[in-house]
């Protein structure tokens, strides 16, 4: 590797010219005066609450996950507990083995998002460490098996008797691959993608980041299908067909009041899923969702496709809002900001 190759290997240059990593003020800064425009048009700056009229601010922002696992049919989502805080831990294992729930398991808060406070539980002290350092009303879901992770843009308009597919991303889970020679870590730093989630990483596996892996040997570092836990989205909207469309529209509509939004899906193959068999919804994200395929894209493809949702976002809302789902008013949506103000405390209590 020679100066320049180094220089450019470094954090900020690998930041500076790759946009997936800015800050998402930097991304959505330019195309905000289309957001107001189309305020102004629904005279509503918090238009999107009436999109999905069963989730909390149509799913914006301070959804609480309990709320949206119990519209969604228990054969779709993985066997899950919720708890709330204060909660000890001996209790919590006592209602896990209840509920029948096997290690390895998933501990997620009830309100949040971008991957912050999700950790894989391997076994009892896991949960009780887990429990302990709760700072927020948590839930706790057996961890899905399936080896491949998507997430499908769906959307209904409230007029029309089927949906459609907008967008497909498929995340690729950071991993290493060993060569019999160099330790994780130093794999780590080769690759430009897994140093921006270095420090993460080696407050996950600590000394663990020091094993050599025999040639060949992959190892997932991060299991989560989430862009800031290192998670590579791949777009694959070219795999949306009449197939697809119909498993997944026959899914969302048995999910009361749910018009527009991104479903986090596990599965085992395309062609199952297709046929709505071996597959579980691991997330359901509404109004605030992104269409996340665009992160492997330019920055102007990621505008249009952005513009292109708020649009429908837009529509969906409006015609939702002329049969009678309200916005919110304008205080509402301030203390709805200033809600989620504190939850994203807590949430990088429970990260640390």
């Amino acid at each position: 590797m020679n100066s320049i190759q180094r220089i450019l290997h470094r954090p900020f240059f690998i930041k500076l010219f790759n946009w997936e990593y800015w800050s998402m003020t930097s991304v959505y800064f330019c195309i905000y005066p289309v957001y107001i425009l189309l305020c102004l048009r629904a005279r509503s700056f918090f238009f999107f609450a009436a999109s999905n009229p069963t989730i909390k601010n149509g799913g914006f922002l301070c959804e609480s996950k309990k709320d949206i696992i119990t519209i969604i049919p228990p054969l779709y989502h993985p066997p899950t507990v919720f708890f709330s805080i204060p909660a000890n831990g001996s209790i919590v294992l006592r209602d896990l083995q209840r509920a029948n729930l096997q290690f390895p398991l998933i501990g997620k808060p009830n309100i949040g998002g971008r991957g912050r406070g999700v950790k894989v539980l391997r076994n009892e002290q896991d949960v009780i460490d887990y429990t302990r350092h709760a700072y927020m009303d948590f839930h706790i879901q057996e961890f899905v098996p399936w080896k491949n992770e998507a997430g499908i843009f769906y959307i209904r308009y409230p007029d029309e008797p089927n949906g459609i597919i907008t967008g497909i991303v498929s995340k690729e889970f950071l991993s290493v691959t060993g060569d019999g020679q160099h330790s994780i870590l130093q794999l780590l730093q080769k690759d430009k993608r897994a140093l921006m989630y270095l420090s993460s990483l080696q407050k996950i596996h600590g000394n663990g980041l020091n094993r050599i892996l025999p040639e060949g040997e992959k190892l997932i570092v991060s299991p989560f299908g989430n862009h800031a836990r290192g998670s590579k989205f791949v777009d694959v909207s070219h795999l949306i067909d009449e197939q697809l469309t119909m498993a997944i529209d026959a899914i969302c509509k048995q999910v009361p009041g749910f018009h527009y939004g991104r479903l986090d899906i596990r599965f085992d193959t395309w062609e199952a899923l297709k046929e709505g068999r071996n597959f579980s919804i691991i997330e359901v994200n509404g109004a605030g969702a992104e269409p996340t395929h665009i992160y492997s894209h330019s920055l102007f493809f990621a505008w249009k496709e952005i513009i292109r949702h708020w649009i429908i976002l837009y529509k969906v809302s409006r015609m939702n809002h002329k049969k009678g789902h309200r916005y919110l008013t304008f205080s509402e949506g301030i203390a709805m900001f200033k809600e989620d103000k504190e939850w994203n405390k807590r949430l990088a209590a429970m990260t640390e």
